[in-house]
């Protein structure tokens, strides 16, 4: 049907009612359109449950190593810690005897002293030699004990049977076959301190030879 400039149909009266249509269609947009679809259906669990109970087992299990981690870290810092203190202790208890050590034996030290002052001031005085010998005597045997005191001890020597591991051979002299091998003199004294060596002995060892027999035999 034809339609004028104002789109109204050539062939309808003016007077006639107008017939709207609307489209209702697209009404149920929106938040009606999700209700209309219905709840949401979640997708199915297609692992097995055995499948599940080892997942669960792993995880408690990872778990489980690292809570024993944490702890083991934890103990392994304390113990550390308490290490380190223990041994400082250590440390400053041995600093503690050593210092003690070397107090006692400078104290023990302290009476030679006196009594080598005591000869020095008898040799200046004028006084005799048996005062002064005597002087000296006393020293000697007040540094012996300082020693033994401190838990030195002499090494024998004269007599005894060469040791390299004690004794220094100076020099050697002829000796009879009985005394080859031998210490027969002893120039310094050797000391030790319980198996440490301090100073060996010097010493004169004995040598046996057959032009040495034959002069004692002929004696």
């Amino acid at each position: 049907m034809a339609r004028d400039f104002f789109g109204r149909d050539r062939g309808r009266n003016d007077d006639e009612p107008e017939i709207r249509v609307t489209d209702r269609r697209r009404i149920l947009l929106g938040d009606d359109e999700e209700s209309e679809r219905g709840p949401a259906v979640e997708s199915p669990n297609l692992k097995p449950r055995y499948v599940e109970e080892l997942e669960a087992r792993t995880r408690a299990a990872e778990q489980k190593v690292l809570d024993v981690q944490a702890r083991f870290e934890q103990l392994r810092k304390q113990l550390q810690t308490e290490t380190d203190e223990t041994r400082q202790r250590l440390n400053r208890a041995a600093d503690e005897r050593a210092k003690h050590a070397q107090a006692d034996f400078i104290a023990n030290l302290l009476p030679v002293l006196d009594d080598l002052q005591r000869a020095t001031d008898a040799a200046e005085a004028g006084s005799s030699a048996d005062v002064i010998a005597q002087g000296i005597r006393n020293t000697a045997a007040g540094f012996n004990k300082a020693l033994a005191a401190a838990g030195v001890e002499p090494i024998e020597a004269v007599g005894e049977k060469f040791d390299p591991e004690m004794h220094e051979a100076v020099d050697t002299v002829e000796v009879a076959e009985a005394d080859d091998g031998r210490v027969v003199a002893q120039h310094t004294r050797g000391y030790k301190i319980g198996d440490r060596l301090l100073r060996p002995a010097r010493v004169r060892v004995g040598r046996f030879s057959a032009k040495a027999g034959q002069a004692a035999r002929e004696k």
